[in-house]
């Protein structure tokens, strides 16, 4: 029997209301020696658990990510100091047909044995609490985008086109008017409520207001902005817990901040998912695979298949886009880039490209210490100079190109 790498290991096989275990312990005169039990998830069942593995002197305790049902017993576990790998189930598929819960645990703990597993990034307790909370945050800002969309189709169900003349449905004179309009006054009087730059235009915001709204639709208009001041008191309650929540990491979090398109929120969101420890994924390249922010690979016989991004970190890959949006509106080396590749790449692939920069630039802060420093490179620019004499030979070939008359 070939001698196994971790000495006494144990594979965990999680369900929702169970947990089997197997337990290998290195025998040198022949097999390993092995002990399957199945535990319930209750908490003093799971403390069971613990004290079983402790017992057995389980070096080494692996389960799957399988939900959320793995992280109580991942917690029970860390609680009286054993090892815990989570793996990614894509990367212990057994052989079909031999599927059951002690044959899973069994496989697991002989691939561990082996050392052929891969653990998981888990970010420690604080982080991952706060995780529930940025989580429960990106619910409650889909919610309120929703509400506000619904919004906008009853006006332009009634036949009221104020998306039409203002620029912001959302803004500050169109909410004034909308709740005008919930309150029954007369639409001559409305336009006047308009701020800014809308004051011009009185006479198109009372062609667009012109519509026909029943009672019922005031009904709902006013069940939905109360609904859209309650998930904004919401998401402002949310901010300050997050907020109040990066004083431990307070450094990383404004090394964050200097990134463009980052602010304090934006900044504690992908503070809490990538954590501040980088040694943890060894390289900005595994930290992009990981979130799921770069290139995929499918080559075979030489030839390139597909380059679609890989199946990451969704949430990660949302702060980033949403990020990379502001970014490429600032004056920083951002907005060059997509200046430079938009033409070519498309809006989305873009937006994916600068978000994969910004994350290998995080990267590098949170290792290294540092604050952002914009290199200032213009990436249109160097998108032309490469590119220009190309483009002039095409337009000579076609005849596009006048030559400007010469003056004596």
């Amino acid at each position: 029997m070939i001698k196994g790498i971790v000495e006494r290991v144990a594979g965990l096989d999680v369900h929702k209301d169970t947990v089997v275990g197997t337990v290998l312990l290195e025998n040198p005169g022949g097999d390993p020696l092995k002990e399957t039990r199945s535990f319930g998830t209750m908490s003093q069942k799971l403390k069971e658990l613990a004290s079983w593995l402790t017992q057995q002197g389980v070096e080494l305790a692996v389960m799957e990510s399988t939900g959320i049902y793995w992280k109580p017993v991942f917690e029970a576990l860390e609680e009286v100091g054993l090892k815990v790998f989570l793996v990614n189930a894509r990367h212990v598929r057994n052989v079909p047909g031999r599927k059951t819960d002690v044959k899973d645990s069994e496989w697991l703990a002989e691939l561990a044995r082996c050392g052929l597993l891969r653990p998981s990034f888990v970010p420690p307790k604080d982080l991952r609490e706060l995780r529930s909370v940025s989580r429960y945050r990106e619910k409650m800002s889909g919610m309120l985008a929703s509400e506000k969309n619904r919004l906008q189709k009853i006006l332009d169900e009634c036949g009221i086109r104020l998306s039409s003349v203002v620029s912001d449905i959302n803004g500050v004179s169109a909410r004034k008017m909308i709740q005008a309009l919930i309150n029954g006054m007369p639409i001559t009087e409305i336009p006047e409520l308009a701020v800014g730059s809308l004051r011009g235009k009185k006479e198109e915001l009372l062609s667009a207001l012109e519509g026909t709204l029943s009672e019922r639709h005031r009904f709902l208009l006013r069940q939905i902005e109360s609904h859209i001041r309650f998930l904004s008191d919401e998401l402002a309650q949310i901010d300050t817990l997050l907020i109040e929540g990066m004083a431990p990491y307070r450094q990383e979090w404004q090394r964050l901040q200097t990134i463009p398109g980052l602010d304090q929120i934006g900044a504690a969101l992908l503070l809490v998912e990538i954590g501040t420890d980088m040694e943890r994924f060894g390289s900005a390249a595994r930290l992009s695979a990981w979130a799921g922010m770069c290139p995929g690979n499918n080559e075979s016989a030489g030839k390139r298949k597909s380059g679609r991004t890989p199946h990451g970190n969704k949430h990660v890959r949302q702060i980033l886009c949403e990020a990379a949006n502001c970014a490429r509106r600032t004056k920083s080396q951002f907005s060059g880039l997509y200046q430079g590749m938009v033409i070519r790449r498309g809006h989305k692939r873009t937006i994916v490209a600068i978000g994969h920069k910004m994350l290998r630039i995080s990267f590098a802060l949170l290792k290294n210490g540092e604050h952002y420093r914009d290199p200032g490179i213009d990436y249109e620019k160097l998108v032309v100079q490469r590119n220009g004499p190309r483009w002039l030979q095409a337009l000579k070939k076609f005849g596009l190109l006048q030559r400007e008359p010469v003056t004596a």
